[in-house]
C-alpha cells in the first residue's frame, strides 16, 4: 500500500469516526480533540490503527475513559505519560505513534517511534492502546 493509499484510508476512519461519535463535530471546534494513530514503519500499512480520542464524554477509542484520565493527570504532557518502571524484551518491532489535535486549547503535536509495543505501551499507558 502506497503512502497516499495510506493517507487516504487514514482520513476514510477518521471522517468515519467523526460521523459515527454523537457530538464529534461540538468537541473538535471546542478545541479538545486528539486524532491518534499507530503504525509500523517498513510495512505495507498492514496493522495501522487510528481513532479520533474525545474526551467529554469519553469516546471514540477503545480505552477512551483511560486516556482521557491519563491525560488529564499528566496535563496533555506526552512526557509523564506512562510507566516508566516497566521491563519490556528487546526484540526490535518498531512501532510509531502520532497525535495531532488540541488538548484544553493547546495545539497538540506528538511523533515517536518505539523499539517495540511493550514500550509504546511503557511510554503511553493507555493513550495508543487502540485495540479492542
Amino acid at each position: 500500500m502506497n503512502r497516499l493509499t495510506r493517507t487516504a484510508a487514514l482520513a476514510a476512519t477518521l471522517m468515519a469516526t467523526c460521523l459515527l461519535a454523537p457530538g464529534t463535530t461540538a468537541h473538535a471546534a471546542s478545541g479538545d480533540w486528539l486524532s491518534l494513530t499507530v503504525t509500523r514503519p517498513g510495512t505495507d500499512g498492514a496493522g495501522s490503527r487510528a481513532a479520533l480520542l474525545l474526551c467529554d464524554p469519553p469516546q471514540g477509542h477503545p480505552k477512551a475513559a483511560e486516556a482521557c484520565a491519563e491525560l488529564t493527570a499528566a496535563d496533555g504532557d506526552f512526557s509523564r505519560l506512562g510507566d516508566k518502571d516497566t521491563l519490556c524484551t528487546l526484540v526490535y518491532a518498531p512501532v510509531r505513534a502520532r497525535a495531532r489535535g488540541s488538548w484544553h486549547g493547546k495545539p497538540v503535536s506528538y511523533d515517536r517511534t518505539f523499539g517495540n509495543a511493550c514500550e509504546l505501551r511503557a511510554e503511553t499507558g493507555d493513550v495508543f492502546a487502540l485495540e479492542g
